[in-house]
């Protein structure tokens, strides 16, 4: 059987850290920034922890 391949959208989006979580960006961050607020900006400009139910899926979209 061929091993399985990368997902590569989705290894552009996600990244694993070192205990196994699934690291993503937080939306509404990319343009249109001079409406918002300094302090929403801060705040998107972290990453969260996925969902425990989409972490399954994502951990194969990764091929780990």
């Amino acid at each position: 059987m061929p091993k399985m391949k990368t997902h590569r959208g989705a290894a552009k989006r996600f990244r694993k850290t070192g205990t196994g979580k699934i690291r993503r960006r937080k939306a509404n961050d990319n343009h249109l920034a001079a409406h918002k607020s300094s302090r929403r900006l801060r705040r998107l400009r972290k990453t969260v922890e996925v969902s425990k139910a989409d972490a399954k899926k994502i951990t194969r979209l990764l091929g780990s």
